[in-house]
């Protein structure tokens, strides 16, 4: 009796085990996805749509390209307070960049704006800060993009889609969340 419940363990563990590698290879399996032209001159407008994890640069009007993203681990809803996981809602600017980041490149966004702030500070919140447009975890780019929503607030994109970003997007390049 011992030596078939010693069995029918292993067995459950083997099963199990074959199953969380079926799952984990699933997720790393690479899609083939046709290669874009990449971006040669400056955009002027970056739209980030949360709800479809999109986000769409542009020069003069028209739609130049399209990257998947992850967002904050509480997507829905704008940010409202320091640890929340959400990614702000409304319209900024890129203010900076960090060649030194933690997560492969970062553009910075000019959030908290002086109504996240006011806001906050009625609720006797923080309202956070350091939001950027980032690529993936240093060491983790090589594999591709993680592909759920996992920053505090952050927008990530892979480690490509970023090196084109900071090409070509300018400090002050209006960036606009949608919901």
């Amino acid at each position: 009796m011992k030596r078939l419940a010693r069995l029918f363990s292993v067995l459950t563990l083997l099963v199990f085990a074959a199953g969380v590698a079926v799952m984990l290879y699933d997720r790393s399996a690479p899609v083939a996805v046709p290669e874009m032209a990449p971006l040669t001159s400056q955009i002027d407008h970056i739209l980030i749509e949360k709800s479809a994890r999109r986000m769409t640069v542009f020069r003069a009007g028209d739609a130049l390209k399209t990257y998947r993203v992850a967002l904050g681990f509480t997507p829905s809803g704008d940010k409202v307070q320091e640890g929340d996981g959400r990614t702000p809602e409304g319209v900024f600017s890129l203010n900076r960049r960090n060649p030194q980041s933690a997560y492969h490149l970062s553009l910075g966004i000019d959030y908290p704006q002086t109504d996240d702030v006011t806001r906050a500070r009625n609720a006797g919140v923080s309202p956070g800060g350091d939001i950027f447009i980032h690529g993936q975890p240093n060491g983790l780019g090589r594999i591709g993009a993680l592909p759920y929503d996992w920053t505090a607030g952050c927008i990530a994109v892979s480690d490509a889609d970023i090196e084109e970003l900071w090409r070509v997007a300018p400090n002050g390049t209006p960036v606009e969340i949608r919901p």
